[in-house]
């Protein structure tokens, strides 16, 4: 499934008013991790999507350039948060090389490609800096009715989650690892307070239900609304999450990795990003 499945205007909607913030404690983690003060650095944050992180990282400090390929979200978040916006490719960073403290990838970096993204991001980040990747879920192993709604949500097409057989967070940690990186990986867990249609509006905005014919995706979004309901009466949740990080810091003299054969647009993107930067 493709990235641009987000660059559709209700998707993009529903991303932005119900996806879930980041918890305090993952902010801490990460600054932690990467031994990066946030107050004045630099980040790059790919797949910035609405903003979710990229407000995170400014409200402490962090000074972002925020970088999705998809115009429609690129939209919401430009409409109310400081800050440049890039309409760009993860895998081919319209940056110079060395200029970011921190590179970033909230819920995003399974999209790109794995050796070429986190090359670019070793490109882009200074020596000493770091590149981070971190994904919020649901914690299904807390709550049975959690559990159950993910069993359900399993027979859809495309579904990727705790229910899956052999499900695993994205493995950006070893690849950070294979290209160079010193790899630190937590878990933070945190509790989040929501109304069921703010859930099934978040729900909307995952990708194999935003794949969905809208009628479909209309049903079972009326199907989950009366299973939850007769959990939550009230319509009040109570959710247990947690959030996966991994952090790679670039060492103070790093040796590349092999070079990379690129699929030739990938060249030519790249070699047009850098030209689009340097003629800024």
């Amino acid at each position: 499934m493709s990235h641009q499945v987000f660059d559709v205007d209700r998707v993009a909607e529903a991303y932005d008013a119900a996806r879930p913030e980041y918890p305090p404690a993952l902010y801490a983690a990460l600054t932690e991790l990467s031994g990066i003060r946030f107050e004045g650095a630099f980040a790059v944050d790919v797949g910035a999507g609405t903003g979710i992180s990229t407000r995170g990282l400014l409200d402490r400090g962090v000074r972002v350039v925020a970088v999705d390929r998809a115009a429609r979200m690129l939209a919401f978040l430009r409409s109310r948060t400081a800050g440049a916006a890039l309409l760009a490719d993860g895998n081919a960073l319209p940056l110079r090389d060395g200029t970011a403290d921190l590179v970033t990838y909230a819920q995003s970096w399974h999209w790109l490609d794995r050796a070429v993204s986190i090359a670019e991001a070793i490109r882009v980040a200074r020596p000493g800096g770091a590149v981070a990747g971190w994904w919020n879920t649901v914690d299904a192993g807390k709550a049975d009715w959690l559990a159950a709604c993910q069993v359900r949500l399993a027979d859809l097409p495309g579904y990727t989650g705790p229910a899956q057989p052999g499900w695993s967070m994205p493995p950006i940690g070893a690849a950070m690892a294979a290209a160079g990186l010193r790899v630190s990986e937590t878990w933070v867990h945190w509790t989040r307070h929501v109304h069921v249609e703010d859930f099934l509006t978040d729900l909307r905005s995952h990708s194999y239900v935003a794949a969905m014919p809208e009628t479909a995706a209309d049903e079972l979004i009326a199907r989950e609304r009366g299973e939850l309901l007769r959990v939550f009466p009230d319509g009040d949740m109570t959710i247990p999450m947690r959030v996966y990080l991994a952090v790679g810091v670039k060492p103070l003299t790093h040796r590349e990795p092999p070079a990379l054969t690129e699929p030739t647009g990938l060249r030519e993107l790249k070699q047009l990003a850098v030209g689009l930067t340097e003629g800024a």
